[in-house]
């Protein structure tokens, strides 16, 4: 929210300094985030006067000024049409950045003849585009005289974050009612005079909705004859230009400036395009309308619509029609003001994708008692401004009045807010704010105004107290401590997310952070898409679903990056995932994506594509950082749709307690993705890793073997579809308390072998713990690790 100070200080009595004023605002809950003096960029340039303009000797087009300034005469050749002797200008001195053109200005020869300066136009000021001839200023002003201060230039922009709750501060009054409660000046009283009408409006107003009127309870119009619609009168076009509006015309700027000033957006429409009558309704489905955005837009039964007899000329509380659109030959209007359901505007404008200064304002929630005196004070403007006759004003429905009160006790401010403020002092504050404040036995009866609509009880009151008188103020108190020694803070599922975001980040994967919602064709592609997942509110009509995977996010994430020429991309985020409304259907995932090469290019040795493994490799990694019980956990064949069905796999613990998926990502869904694969993948649940349990005994010393271990090789013919996974458990299960480790290390197939068949050759560590092992033992050993391999697997040791 812009405005400059000498807007605010229309509306309110001060003398305090822009820097005081600046700092009230942060103070009172309004933070500043710039103030903005387009004087300072001014400041090398100075009023001068050209005392003699002659013909250029060697160019038609060029001038000799003789100038007149603070450091004595100089001369400048200009090729400006009007320089002339006399005139009054902005003399930049050599050494000057010009800010329009990027130059430096330096002595220099033009067409042989010195120049020692530049006599300036508003575009090399950059405060306008135009540049047919230099500036001439009207009236009498000292030479040397700041050229900010010339052209009305000095006036410090103004820059506040108005946060959701306040749309009482979108208005230049509303930010002047705050700093006068904070005793920064006096509040000019708000007086709206009605307009009488000289005849009775040819176009009349309506509310045409099936009993609920919700969408626009109120609707005000007012047509005006005869009017002149043309370029704003200057002050009017500095102020707008001051807060980054484009000046357009008289009719539309006054609409500007009025919800700039009072938060109260209007629409004016040129009254000979309009057909018939006015009213608000609900869209047509497939019903379209030319925006004045230049952009078409097609509409659905939930959107509210400003139409006339053959169809839309608005979208309702967002933005005006271009083909009733006010032009520099419109001399009869129709002017609107209505009061626009704030849920159902922001809903409108987000499945739209627009976002305008009215929208800004509806959503947030307007005035509702102040839509008759908005369109009387833009009445007003038009008449004095435009000139023509106002008809009577119509009114359709009546204004949403939520009105309530509530009881502060007076102590309460102290109790909640930490400030000992006293009881007359909270009612001048409450009062400056614009509450009804009533004394009662045990404090103050608060009836909330109702431009307010974020009051909704005591708390509130206290809130507002606290922060016109200071929350820095409050003293500072030291908290009490239940413990002398501070005990742990985080949870079980807290230590796992930060153990797994340590572990990813360690193997060499990027952390992101994405939304939590989502697409409803990302959302569907990953098994969600649900009604129970669909969000009542979308902050976009993109982000419509809550996710149930982290993976769709990061695959897109991962397009982005390849669309900026990032090849390889290792990304993994923790964060929640959906799978329903209930509690329990919240989790917390741990998810990453490989897409590329494992490393770069090196002269050593050659790249390597991700696979499958490496996801699996990644999961593990991840699940054993959190705390799972790796050494127990079964990896099968099969995972969810939108992984690849032969190259995936499931980490489980037991058939009914799948702890995550990895492998490759389908190429259907890296197709609906619009991302290049292939891409593996992973995702955990951090939510069903058993807690481990608790024992009174000691944990058991770190136990190291100082006797060499035993390796053994074994190669057993099996059938293709038998799983590695269980030959090293078949192994390992021979005898638990000798082998330490079994891995594969060959695997071949071939004619050989026969039809269907594989033979998996597994390297076997014994670990002895109190003495050598006879050759004996070892054989015994090797005996059962064989019996145990050929019973769970039916496969035979290859001779």
């Amino acid at each position: 929210m812009k405005f400059t100070l000498s807007w605010l200080k229309d509306y309110l009595e001060t003398d305090a300094s822009v820097d005081e004023i600046a700092e009230a605002l942060t103070g009172i809950g309004l933070e500043v985030e710039s103030v903005e003096n387009p004087g300072e960029a001014l400041k090398p340039f100075k009023v001068a006067k050209v005392k003699e303009a002659r013909q250029h000797p060697n160019a038609d087009r060029l001038r000799v000024c003789d100038v007149e300034t603070e450091d004595g005469l100089v001369q400048v050749v200009c090729g400006a049409p009007n320089a002339r002797t006399g005139m009054t200008g902005i003399f930049a001195a050599p050494g000057t950045h010009i800010p329009g053109t990027g130059v430096d200005l330096q002595v220099g020869s033009i067409r042989g003849v010195e120049s020692a300066g530049m006599l300036c136009s508003e575009r090399e000021l950059m405060i306008s585009e135009e540049h047919d001839g230099i500036i001439g200023l009207p009236g009498e002003f000292a030479i040397g005289t700041p050229a900010a201060e010339a052209l009305g230039l000095d006036d410090p922009v103004i820059d506040i974050a108005i946060t959701p709750n306040r749309p009482d501060a979108l208005g230049v009054y509303g930010v002047a009612r705050d700093l006068a409660a904070r005793g920064i000046g006096k509040l000019k009283p708000r007086v709206v005079e009605p307009v009488q009408g000289t005849f009775k409006s040819p176009i009349d107003d309506s509310l045409k909705f099936d009993g609920d009127t919700s969408p626009c309870p109120m609707f005000v119009g007012r047509y005006f004859r005869g009017v002149s619609n043309g370029p704003s009168p200057d002050w009017l076009q500095k102020r707008l230009r001051a807060i980054g509006l484009r000046p357009i015309s008289i009719l539309v700027d006054i609409t500007n400036y009025v919800t700039y000033s009072h938060g109260r957006p209007l629409h004016v429409f040129d009254a000979k395009k309009v057909t018939g009558n006015i009213c608000a309704r609900l869209a047509e489905p497939g019903e379209t309308l030319l925006a004045l955005d230049g952009k078409e837009y097609e509409f659905d039964d939930s959107m509210t619509m400003i139409a006339d007899d053959a169809g839309p000329e608005a979208i309702g509380g967002i933005m005006g029609g271009e083909l009733s659109g006010c032009t520099e030959d419109t001399t009869d209007v129709f002017l609107e003001a209505a009061y626009f359901d704030p849920i159902r505007t922001a809903t409108t404008g987000r499945k739209l994708g627009i976002l305008s200064d009215a929208r800004y304002r509806f959503e947030r929630g307007v005035d509702p008692l102040f839509v008759e005196p908005g369109a009387e004070l833009a009445t007003r403007l038009i008449l004095d401004l435009c000139g023509g006759e106002a008809s009577d004003l119509i009114v359709a429905g009546r204004a949403p009045v939520n009105e309530r009160s509530y009881t502060l006790r007076t102590t309460r401010v102290k109790d909640l807010g930490g400030i000992d403020v006293p009881a007359d002092e909270q009612k001048r504050i409450l009062s400056a704010l614009g509450f009804e404040v009533t004394e009662t036995g045990d404090g103050f009866e608060c009836s909330v105004p109702s431009w307010r609509p974020d009051v909704h009880g005591e708390a509130d009151l206290v809130e507002e107290v606290c922060r016109i008188v200071g929350l820095d103020t409050i003293p500072p108190a030291a908290m009490s401590r239940d413990y002398a020694v501070a005990r742990p803070v985080l949870n079980t599922l807290q230590r796992r997310m930060l153990a797994a975001r340590r572990e990813l980040a360690g193997r060499g994967l990027n952390e992101a952070v994405t939304w939590s919602f989502q697409p409803e064709e990302h959302a569907v592609l990953f098994g969600g898409g649900s009604a129970d997942l669909k969000l009542a509110n979308a902050i976009s009509s993109e982000l419509t679903d809550m996710r149930p995977s982290l993976l769709a996010n990061l695959i897109t994430a991962a397009g982005r990056n390849m669309d900026r020429g990032f090849a390889d991309v290792r990304l993994f985020e923790v964060g929640q995932a959906y799978a329903g409304r209930a509690p329990e259907d919240e989790t917390l995932n741990a998810a990453g994506i490989r897409r590329g090469n494992t490393g770069s290019r090196h002269w050593e040795q050659a790249s390597r594509a991700v696979h499958a493994f490496g996801a699996k490799a990644d999961a593990l990694a991840t699940l054993e950082a959190a705390g799972a019980p790796v050494q127990s956990l079964q990896v099968v064949q099969g995972a969810p749709g939108w992984f690849h069905p032969g190259r995936s796999g499931t980490i489980q613990l037991g058939p009914k307690n799948q702890l995550g998926w990895f492998g490759e990502i389908h190429p259907r869904i890296l197709n609906r993705l619009d991302v290049k694969g292939p891409l593996v993948a992973f995702e955990v649940v951090l939510n069903r890793i058993p807690d481990r349990r608790k024992t009174s005994a000691a944990k058991a010393p770190f136990d190291a073997s100082d006797l060499m271990a035993v390796t053994r090789d074994f190669a057993f013919v099996l059938d293709n579809d038998v799983a590695a996974d269980k030959v090293i458990r078949a192994a390992k299960g021979a005898d638990k308390a000798l082998i330490t480790d079994v891995s594969v290390f060959d695997l071949f197939t071939g004619a050989s072998i026969g039809e269907g068949k594989k033979s998996l050759a597994i390297e076997v560590t014994l670990q002895p713990r109190e003495r050598t092992l006879t050759d004996e033992e070892i054989d015994a050993v090797a005996a059962k690790v064989v019996q145990q391999v050929s019973k769970a697997t039916g496969g035979v040791l290859r001779g």
